[in-house]
């Protein structure tokens, strides 16, 4: 008998124990649901599918104009990317930031990104100042290119600071073809203008750099830059807002506008009330005029996911029922507007919007 009795013991056991295991195990999955506390499901229908992530490491970090911090980050095989591509940079706080990728496209083993300290920001060029130092290992993701090079048979640059970062791999290829290009650098001081060596070697001696500082030159005359332009040239900008809005408006007809933004571009036009609804929770929310999406849901559903709160790395990605969606972001596709919005900066055009989630 005793013999008879072990195995049932064991076997009892067994069972018993896996069991256990499978209870903790749902538990741990529904409470990193985001949708906590409904169940995760297997196959996600709202929300951004999170991008391949890599771990890399921080070989450098070097000062390279004041209040402007390079990163150099190493890994194997990095995936492939293009002049005016960016990086999802997470952060030790886990909040993510967007950089610029301002090195060599050829280079598979490494990344280089720069950010300026702004001393009134959100925190996120402060960590990368302050709390990254060479050996760490930081969270990746991407490449992604929202402001790639166009093709054109002549190109005009204007950058201002820190908006060199995307438009300096440009160049490089450019004078690497021979191609017809001129750039207009301009900075509070040539002391803060980084890679400013550099850009003007490229120009050489022909007059395609054109820098101001505008401490010693005060703005630049954009009417000037643009006096001579052949019709077709494809103008990139990026740079503070002011910057881009007068290029903008200094360009002539003919010419092709291409920018990047270090903000969502905001317009207080169409900021009334209105309701969304979630369906899967089963409630309505209000969303005052002067609150986001993004708050108001987070109200109801304190987990959901979010993080640069400007429509620029996509973790807030919904999916859109009902509505018409008034988008304010400067990530998602033409494809992936027709049925989900980012949240934390898009609004609704009509009264309502239904939210799967």
């Amino acid at each position: 008998m005793p013999s008879l009795r072990t195995p049932r013991l064991r076997t009892v056991l067994l069972v018993t124990g896996t069991a256990l295991l499978a209870r903790r195990a749902m538990r741990r999955r529904i409470q990193a649901s985001p949708l906590w506390p409904l169940p995760a499901l297997d196959e996600p229908i709202s929300g951004r599918p999170r991008a391949r992530a890599l771990r890399l490491l921080v070989a450098g970090h070097e000062s390279v104009a004041d209040g402007v911090v390079q990163l150099r980050l190493e890994g194997q095989n990095l995936p492939a990317w293009e002049p005016g591509a960016h990086l999802d940079l997470v952060l030790p706080s886990g909040i993510v930031r967007q950089y610029s990728l301002c090195g060599d496209p050829e280079d598979t083993s490494s990344y280089t990104v720069a950010t300026r300290l702004v001393e009134d920001g959100r925190g996120g060029s402060r960590e990368v100042h302050e709390r990254l130092r060479k050996g760490m290992e930081v969270e990746v993701r991407g490449p992604r290119n929202r402001f790639p090079l166009a093709d054109a048979s002549s190109y005009v640059f204007v950058a201002g600071g820190i908006g060199i970062t995307p438009i300096l791999p440009m160049l490089r290829a450019l004078d690497a073809r021979g191609a017809d290009w001129r750039l207009l650098y301009a900075g509070r001081t040539r002391a803060s203008m980084p890679f400013l060596e550099e850009i003007e070697k490229l120009g050489g001696e022909r007059g395609r750099v054109t820098v101001v500082a505008e401490d010693e030159d005060g703005r630049p005359d954009l009417a000037a830059l643009f006096a001579d332009c052949a019709p077709g040239t494809a103008v990139h900008t990026c740079g503070p807002e002011g910057m881009m809005e007068a290029v903008a408006a200094a360009l002539p007809g003919d010419c092709a506008l291409h920018l990047e933004r270090f903000a969502p571009h905001t317009s207080t036009d169409g900021n009334g009330p209105f309701e969304v609804e979630l369906r899967r929770t089963g409630t309505t929310i209000a969303v005052p005029a002067d609150t986001t999406v993004l708050a108001a849901v987070r109200a109801e559903v304190p987990n959901v996911t979010y993080s640069c709160e400007q429509g620029f790395c996509g973790t807030c990605q919904q999916r859109v029922l009902e509505g018409e969606i008034d988008h304010r972001d400067e990530l998602l596709t033409d494809s992936e507007r027709d049925d989900s919005m980012l949240i934390c900066v898009s609004r609704a055009r009509g009264e309502r919007l239904v939210l799967d989630l």
